[in-house]
């Protein structure tokens, strides 16, 4: 409990909590880019082949 209340409650932990949101934000975008485009390049190598 009192792990929980130093990451609510401090500097440190709110920072900590903003970089974690951040980081996952990224990998998110990321893969949904990555996989848009993976798609699109199949579907141009599916009409010219």
């Amino acid at each position: 409990m009192r792990a929980l209340t130093e990451l609510f409650t401090t500097d440190v932990g709110l920072l900590s909590i903003a970089v974690i949101a951040i980081t996952l934000g990224m990998g998110g975008y990321y893969l949904r880019y990555f996989i848009k485009h993976v798609r699109e390049d199949s579907e141009k190598q599916a009409t010219k082949g």
